[in-house]
């Protein structure tokens, strides 16, 4: 007998705060073109990328956060602030949103680095204080 696991779903509030948060990045960072935030076990809360890939960056977002996690402790660097992923076509940053959530931003090439890592980092904080409030 095979049992299924249910996932819950984030409340549809949370969903909606979350969403706001992603599209002020945008509005403050014209080479970002996608954000996705998920749970820390790979929960999608909310996605702004083109196409149905939410579930699968979520997915992915989840383990590299606790790969990166797991590098900074075992080498003793501290917290994790971010991972960034620098592509022939742009770059993938991931940000701890607080201990429960994982925000990771799409950038186009060329995008202005040193501004993606500021912004990524506010609206990871923003993402976080929201889900504060949540709980």
């Amino acid at each position: 007998m095979r049992f299924r696991v249910r996932r819950r779903r984030p409340p549809v509030e949370l969903r909606e705060q979350v969403l706001e948060e992603m599209a002020l990045l945008r509005e403050r960072t014209p080479d970002v073109n996608g954000s996705v935030a998920c749970t820390v076990d790979g929960l999608q809360i909310a996605c702004d990328l083109e196409g149905d890939r939410g579930e699968q960056a979520a997915a992915l977002s989840a383990a590299l956060l606790a790969m990166s996690r797991r590098m900074l402790t075992m080498t003793g660097r501290g917290a994790l602030e971010e991972t960034l992923i620098s592509g022939t076509a742009g770059f993938v940053a991931f940000y701890a949103a607080g201990p429960t959530i994982v925000l990771t931003v799409l950038a186009g090439p060329g995008a202005n680095v040193g501004l993606l890592r500021l912004e990524g980092r506010k609206t990871a904080a923003g993402v976080a204080a929201v889900a504060a409030r949540k709980h």
